[in-house]
């Protein structure tokens, strides 16, 4: 088995800042981002590499241009001709979990120059290394496609909201404002003590388990409630419903989530709000929404003025200035929002074949 360093050379690291990449320039600019949006006016790197984010989380690029980095990246040359750069590229970029486990360290984690040199790489036969690469290049151009779709999607919602509604922050439309408290009822789940929580059962949120299911669709929970303690507290009605919004309320403040027919679970108490029994003048879109807007973003902010954690309690949460438009246009934006995420759940059902295959390409050239 050969490692990484049989193969690639480190070069000189840049002293480019991160800060210094330019929204237009000549040449491409990579820092630690898994997405590279910035440029600079000189190349500092010139043969094919593969480029290493080292600070946060696990990137990876490949460049077959001239192009520069922030001084946060390790770039790679081949140093032999008998391999295809871009090939490695591609089962890197498909086992981003290889580079992850490398990263170490309290606060923000680092990956080091001497981990990636010394992975293993079990590269096919040179004569069916360009196949192999052009084949996943086709798989890999389907999913950047369909995640560029989803993302112009959701911009058009955005850019739709501020149509109907206009800017919030001012309310340029002169709507009616009331306090989050007198619109619906801001609570937070009954308290879950350790010996009632379990390794099997109702799943149980955290904040993180509720951020990953905000942007995912989707959670993997490490930590559950029996399934007698839940029909307990569902009997009570403490337990959410369809339509109710979940609040993260400690560290990552204000993100939403409406709860739908099908979920199943529990949450914390003290990091995670729950708003319910909305008034009839409000939809659950419209206020989760409402959240991701500079307004509501700014009033959080005020809010943490003088504090040391990042926390966002019920108290404060209910004297939120809400911006109240006529019913009928959060109506109006609601079905546009419902076509939109329909056009968007067709793409992810692409998205999802498409990773499905390069999972599998991996599993029979690398496997």
């Amino acid at each position: 088995m050969n490692k990484f360093s049989d193969y690639f050379e480190a070069q000189k690291k840049s002293k480019i800042k991160a800060g210094d990449g330019l929204a237009f320039g000549k040449y491409k600019f990579f820092n630690s981002s898994n997405m590279q949006t910035k440029f600079y006016n000189q190349a500092l790197y010139h043969s094919e590499a593969l480029i290493f984010g080292t600070g946060g989380n696990a990137s990876i690029h490949y460049c077959n241009e001239p192009f520069s980095t922030s001084t946060d990246c390790i770039v790679f040359f081949a140093k032999r001709n008998d391999f295809s750069v871009k090939l490695v590229y591609q089962y890197l970029s498909g086992n981003i979990h290889i580079l992850q486990n490398g990263f170490k360290g309290a606060g923000i984690r680092h990956i080091s120059k001497g981990y990636i040199e010394d992975i293993e790489l079990n590269l096919p036969i040179l004569e069916q290394q360009h196949q192999i690469a052009s084949i996943f290049d086709k798989v890999t151009c389907t999913i950047e496609l369909c995640n560029q779709i989803i993302e112009k999607l959701d911009l058009l919602v955005k850019a739709r909201f501020v149509e109907i509604f206009g800017d919030t922050e001012f309310n340029s439309n002169n709507y009616p404002v009331h306090k989050l408290g007198n619109l619906c009822v801001v609570s937070s789940s009954k308290r879950i003590y350790q010996d009632e929580q379990s390794s099997f059962g109702v799943p149980f949120l955290r904040i993180s388990n509720l951020v990953e299911l905000i942007e995912n669709n989707q959670f993997r929970s490490d930590l559950f409630i029996h399934e007698e303690r839940y029909n307990e507290l569902l009997e009570n009605d403490l337990v959410p419903k369809a339509g109710d919004i979940l609040v993260t309320s400690r560290g990552t403040l204000g993100k939403c989530y409406i709860v739908q027919n099908e979920d199943k679970f529990y949450f914390q108490d003290g990091m995670i709000s729950w708003i319910y029994n909305l008034d009839k003048s409000i939809t659950p879109l419209y206020l989760t929404l409402l959240f991701n807007t500079k307004d509501i973003k700014k009033q959080i902010d005020n809010l943490q003025l003088g504090s040391t954690v990042a926390y966002l309690s019920i108290t404060m949460l209910k004297r939120l200035n809400i911006v109240v438009p006529p019913i009928a246009l959060q109506e109006k934006f609601a079905n546009f929002s419902e076509q939109t995420e329909k056009s968007k759940s067709a793409v992810k059902q692409v998205l999802e074949k498409a990773e499905t295959l390069k999972k599998a390409l991996m599993q029979k050239y690398f496997g």
